[in-house]
């Protein structure tokens, strides 16, 4: 039996159930990207020449005439922006250096970067997810470039995601660069998959959140935190 098959059956789930219906609930999500190891064997042009070709494939299943000049260019620019643009969080080639800086300033307050705006892609469906992330950190010593927090974001963002598991690593990656524990994360997020197909609710918005260290044991760092991103 397959090892997600494993994981399913142990959790009391039945495998035979709607996979729609599985995908929805998240199970099965770990908390790192599912790769496979071979992830990165190939070169970008390569995987390129596949997805365009695959993608001309679907499009032709579709009924779509690909000899009309709308079109025709479809498969390629597809597989470019896949492969350079909204899934390039992928790669670890793509990570951003975090450059960190001495607190000269003794600034031992949280420092909040909110409002960052992100478009991610769920892994369910292949449909937007976009919203705001809200970060916040207490200097342990050292400080990062306010840029650097909203490139973390989007890193992370660019690639299959579920929100959970977005939000969660956010905030680990921020905790292993900063060397503190005192980390915020927050997300407010559309899911298409929700408002566009499915239910078709297009008012409705998911939140999540990750805190540790002063954020996860002081009331009032989290009361600070969220009086800020209302603001």
């Amino acid at each position: 039996m397959k090892q997600k098959e494993t994981l399913l059956n142990t959790m009391g789930i039945n495998i035979s159930r709607d996979i729609d219906e599985i995908g929805d609930e998240h199970v099965g999500t770990s908390f790192d990207t599912p790769l496979r190891e071979d992830a990165f064997e190939m070169d970008d042009e390569l995987k390129i020449e596949l997805i365009e070709k695959h993608f001309r494939e679907i499009m032709h299943v579709l009924g779509l005439d690909l000899t009309d000049d709308s079109l025709k260019g479809t498969p390629r620019r597809v597989a470019k922006m896949y492969i350079q643009e909204i899934f390039s969080g992928l790669d670890p080639k793509n990570k951003p250096e975090a450059k960190l800086f001495e607190n000269k300033y003794k600034y031992n307050e949280m420092l909040v970067e909110k409002d960052i705006t992100f478009f991610s892609n769920c892994e369910h469906h292949f449909v937007p997810i976009y919203g705001k992330a809200h970060v916040a950190y207490i200097s342990n010593g050292t400080v990062i470039g306010l840029s650097k927090i909203n490139r973390i974001v989007q890193y992370f963002a660019k690639r299959p995601q579920v929100q959970e598991r977005l939000t969660m690593q956010i905030g680990n990656e921020l905790k292993e660069i900063l060397g503190t524990d005192d980390v915020a994360v927050v997300i407010d997020a559309h899911h298409m998959c929700v408002s566009s197909r499915g239910i078709k609710d297009v008012n409705s918005s998911t939140v999540t959140s990750f805190y540790s260290g002063k954020f996860e044991k002081e009331e009032s760092s989290r009361n600070e935190f969220m009086k800020y991103i209302s603001l």
